[in-house]
Order: structure tokens, then C-alpha cells, then sequence
């Protein structure tokens, strides 16, 4: 498994934008310096009345292959 670190601060409305279709994916950068695309639909679950703010942690198969998405 690989694990990518990276911080992410949007704000409410422009989470909105991204989700209801504006654009569809969200594109971090890592602790390490890589650049990952990732649906915006990944986030939801951390969405609040503020927004998506924290650090987080992607987990993918040797594959580069979606496996989990945790805050941290």
C-alpha cells in the first residue's frame, strides 16, 4: 500500500462548486511534492458548515488504486 499526506482548506461554497458539477475532481498537493486528482465526491464526508479544512491521508494499492481516504 502507499500513503499520501497532503492538507486541504476549502471553503464551504467553493466545495459546492466542485461537487454539484462545476468541476468534478479536486487536485492536492503532497507532502512529498506530487500533484493527485481526486473526485470531489471523495470529500464529502468530511464537508461541514465551514467547508473541507484538515490534513489527510490517501491510502491506494500498489496500483495507485483507491482504497481510503482518512482525515487525520
Amino acid at each position: 500500500m502507499k500513503h499520501y499526506y497532503f492538507s486541504l482548506n476549502i471553503s464551504y461554497q467553493a466545495y459546492l462548486a466542485h461537487y454539484s458539477g462545476a468541476a468534478s475532481s479536486i487536485l492536492v498537493a503532497t507532502e512529498q511534492g506530487l500533484r493527485l486528482q481526486l473526485p470531489a465526491s471523495r470529500f464529502r464526508p468530511f464537508l461541514s458548515q465551514i467547508g473541507v479544512k484538515g490534513r489527510f491521508r490517501l491510502i491506494t494499492d500498489q496500483n495507485n488504486k483507491f482504497i481510503k481516504l482518512e482525515m487525520l
